[in-house]
């Protein structure tokens, strides 16, 4: 059986984005399924990993085509200077160039930026499939441009389509600050809704967006994402009692009942916070009003075995979940490596939203409220006794099934209804 997987974000692309197919295409030979992988030619990505290339199988078919990307015409609205404003970095201080950029880019590029590769995709694609036998297509986005072309391929060629959604569309955290008119939001919801009734399967990473999509389509399921490797059994752990953030760190997802809490801490107890990743302004602002900026080592981004390796050797890692409208849905990628690291985790979330119910579920860590200084600081403070012992573990269950061998299993099922 054979499948074709379009998506933007292949490697040499780094970040989150690009890890959910990467591995589903690493595993999916071993379910007797074959994926040939359609990306572009000439991507723009925002963060690049080459070491990510290491985990393509070898053998595996990848077919290519050029984009056109409007960054040439967004220039021009921002002094000639190469824009790229992360969608996540919305709510931070920016230039009225920029701001510009940003509304001509959401109201006039719809779904997205990449939209000018949807016709031409369309038409080599259906050149492709009449020559070569694909018995499934798959369209994972954001971009949802990939969507369009799935959706287009469906319309022509009646093929059985399956629309992956690694995060909501008009739900997505930073939909709420983009600068769009009422007519651009009718559209959107418009090819949302499309997208969910054409497509013979929809698969989201989460329970919340599933009950969202429901509504939509009868075909929807979930498969979380997940990690890859063994569950961790580290014994060289951070001397110092350290509490580590993995990912961007934006101003919807500025932890300021952290920050409050580590303030009243700092002349209690020793600790040392570790950011791996971009930090807008507003949150290294907020790190210097509680006047912690001793205590927090700010680090670039890092090459995805590296990021790895602090994950399991801290002591503490800390999750920080948007505090948006949508909070109860936002699934972090980055929760699933977490538990493979084996080491306590501290999620600033809903209580009762998607993340929180997998921890409970795992029994690897805490949920604490986005107001909740009193109970986060009762748990830090729980935790670094526990350090202060040598007896700073923890017993998580249920792991296993989170291994993305197991879930393109989930997938392999699906794919061959």
């Amino acid at each position: 059986m054979r499948v074709l997987v379009i998506t933007y974000y292949w490697p040499p692309a780094g970040g989150s984005g690009v890890q959910r197919w990467l591995k589903f295409v690493k595993y999916l030979q071993d379910f007797d399924i074959t994926p040939v992988v359609y990306t572009v030619e000439n991507p723009d990505y925002p963060i690049v990993d080459a070491t990510l290339c290491n985990d393509i199988p070898k053998g595996i078919e990848v077919i290519k085509q050029p984009i056109w990307e409007p960054n040439q015409i967004m220039n021009v609205f921002a002094n000639k200077k190469k824009v790229k404003t992360s969608a996540g970095f919305l709510g931070t201080k920016r230039s009225l160039s920029s701001k510009i950029a940003t509304y001509i880019r959401a109201n006039y590029f719809i779904p997205d930026a990449r939209m000018f590769w949807i016709k031409p995709s369309i038409t080599y694609l259906e050149k492709y499939l009449s020559e070569n036998k694909i018995d499934v297509i798959i369209s994972t986005g954001p971009p949802h441009t990939t969507h369009m072309i799935g959706l287009g391929l469906k319309k022509k060629l009646n093929i059985r389509w399956i629309a992956d959604f690694r995060d909501p569309w008009t739900e997505i955290d930073y939909f709420h600050q983009l600068p769009l008119t009422q007519k651009s939001i009718k559209k959107h919801e418009y090819l949302e809704q499309e997208v969910l009734k054409h497509a013979d399967e929809v698969l989201v990473v989460g329970n919340q967006m599933k009950k969202s999509y429901d509504v939509f389509s009868k075909n929807v399921h979930v498969i979380t994402n997940g990690f890859d490797g063994e569950v961790s059994t580290e014994k060289n752990l951070d001397e110092a009692f350290t509490i580590t953030h993995i990912g961007m760190l934006n101003a919807d997802r500025n932890p300021m009942v952290l920050w409050k809490a580590l303030s009243l801490l700092k002349n209690k107890i020793d600790f040392k916070v570790q950011l791996i990743g971009k930090v807008a302004q507003e949150v290294k602002e907020s790190i210097e009003r509680y006047q912690l900026s001793g205590k927090i080592t700010f680090i670039d981004y890092l090459p995805h075995e590296e990021v790895k390796s602090y994950q399991q050797k801290s002591q503490v890692l800390l999750l920080a979940v948007n505090n948006v409208p949508s909070a109860k849905g936002i699934v972090t990628g980055k929760i699933f490596e977490y538990l493979q690291a084996q080491r306590p985790i501290v999620a600033i979330a809903p209580t009762d939203g998607d993340l929180a119910v997998i921890l409970e579920k795992s029994k690897a860590g805490f949920v604490v409220d986005f107001k909740d200084v009193k109970k986060l600081t009762e748990i830090l403070v729980d935790l670094h006794t526990q350090f202060k012992l040598g007896a700073l573990t923890v017993n998580s269950v249920g792991v296993e099934q989170y291994h993305r061998k197991s879930l393109t299993g989930q997938l392999a099922n699906i794919i061959k209804k």
